[in-house]
């Protein structure tokens, strides 16, 4: 599309070039969960500006020395699901939504939450 055509479609849109420039009002806020199966130790960091602030919050909240980040989520909710056979983190708008992927993806019955942060 060409940029005259595109200054177009905006004015006739209702919406100025430089509005569809703006950055999100809204920064990005980061969580991280992490887990240690043995120990079923477990951290979390939530609402952090940076991703490795998270992460390195979620370990320091762990305690095990050989806790790992198994789930990152980004403006919103993660869920640490843990099963006999697995453990999986999965990501939603809300809580509930977060729980009920992990859940799903877990696959067990006898599968169930172990943590849960959301970033607001």
């Amino acid at each position: 599309m060409r940029p005259a055509t595109a200054i177009l479609m905006a004015v006739l849109l209702g919406t100025g070039v430089a509005e569809a420039a703006k950055p999100s009002p809204t920064p990005n806020r980061f969580g991280a969960l992490a887990f240690h199966k043995a120990s079923e130790a477990w951290g979390a960091g939530h609402d952090f500006a940076q991703a490795r602030e998270a992460r390195l919050e979620a370990l320091r909240q762990c305690g095990h020395p050989r806790c790992e980040v198994v789930h990152a989520f980004k403006n919103g909710c993660g869920a640490l699901a843990d099963g006999p056979k697995k453990t999986v983190g999965a990501s939603g708008v809300t809580r509930d939504e977060a729980e009920t992927k992990a859940l799903k993806r877990c696959g067990a019955d006898a599968c169930r939450i172990v943590a849960w942060a959301c970033t607001r």
